[in-house]
């Protein structure tokens, strides 16, 4: 699944980087290691609006402390490519949640780690900042996509979303 956004204001061209999980803990396929992985052949066949760029398809480490150095050069890329002024950058992240049973979309990231059982290198957190830097486990990073105007269209087109405004309101749900 690719959600697009067609832009009527603002950059005429923007590259969008993709990131994803590794298999865990209770799940030996991660399906979105199968999604990030199997995107760029995707866009190469199927193609994109004149508009949208796909750039990097990363898969990461799913583990806390393992995942950040990969993730810290796709942003560092990323700005680095804003810098140079070749386009407008965004980033698409697809989590997975073992107990849903269809894709959610999320407007916020809270900046704090609590997993139920260890990650793939055995660190086991307990309401700790993911990244110590970008402040409280409190801090938060709202997107300014519309995302509720996205869950709505990805509905009509037949994918079964909903929208939440956070992971931890998406496990509230489940719990």
């Amino acid at each position: 699944m690719v959600g697009v956004v067609v832009f009527t204001q603002g950059p005429s061209v923007v590259t969008v980087h993709v990131t994803g999980f590794k298999k865990f803990h209770g799940v030996a396929e991660n399906p979105t290691e199968k999604i990030v992985g199997n995107l760029k052949s995707f866009v190469e066949k199927k193609g994109l609006p004149k508009n949208l760029v796909l750039g990097s398809c990363t898969v990461l480490e799913t583990a806390g402390q393992g995942a950040l150095g990969t993730l810290y050069k796709v942003l560092e890329s990323a700005i680095a490519e804003r810098e140079n002024g070749s386009s407008a950058q965004g980033q698409i992240h697809f989590g997975v949640n073992s107990g849903a049973t269809r894709f959610a979309l999320e407007n916020q990231a809270v900046n704090e780690a609590t997993f139920r059982c260890p990650d793939e290198l055995g660190w086991k957190p307990q309401r700790v900042p993911i990244v110590p830097s970008d402040g409280a486990i409190s801090r938060t990073r709202e997107t300014t996509l519309p995302v509720n105007e996205l869950t709505k269209s990805l509905r009509k087109t037949g994918y079964d979303m909903h929208f939440v405004a956070s992971l931890l309101e998406a496990l509230a749900v489940l719990n």
